[in-house]
């Protein structure tokens, strides 16, 4: 008997011998089809791009309006402590960028805080400047596993 146990993208087939409980299982990683795979993701992609799609278009404006009121850009968002490639990427951005990037997201709290938005004149208009380099460490990244070489950072829990 076989049954498929599917949690947080891990696909497993779990093979019951008509022997055993059903306690003892035996689990299998399965096999995905990589051409499915790319087609979702193409699919995806297609769905997702804001050129393409106008559901998507529409969501990028509310959501530019909505930072643009407290004066972030859509690239402040990303979180250092989340995931290590965007550390990286923030450490290899000049200076003057990450610190621009701290105001405003110092800025932004505050005015959280006094419940008020940001004059007009001050808001920030919405593009990126962390896209570039972050794909560039995530290509690094991709090729040093393809290498075999050990990688550059690793997250350690004291």
């Amino acid at each position: 008997m076989k049954t498929t146990l599917r949690r947080r993208r891990l696909d497993f087939v779990v093979n019951l011998p008509s022997s055993l409980p059903e306690a003892a299982f035996v689990a299998q990683p399965v096999k995905r089809d990589a051409h499915r795979e790319k087609k979702m993701s193409t699919f995806l992609q297609t769905f997702l791009d804001p050129k393409k799609n106008f559901l998507a278009r529409m969501h990028m404006k509310a959501v530019s309006t909505r930072l643009r009121r407290y004066g972030l850009r859509y690239d402040d968002l990303h979180d250092q402590y989340e995931n290590l490639d965007i550390k990286e990427a923030l450490n290899r951005l000049p200076r003057e960028v990450v610190d621009a990037r701290n105001q405003r997201l110092k800025r932004a709290m505050d005015l959280s805080m006094k419940h008020e938005y940001l004059p007009e004149d001050l808001q920030t208009p919405f593009r990126g400047y962390l896209q570039e380099m972050l794909a560039l460490v995530e290509r690094e990244r991709k090729e040093r596993e393809a290498l075999g070489a050990l990688p550059l950072y690793q997250r350690t829990f004291p």
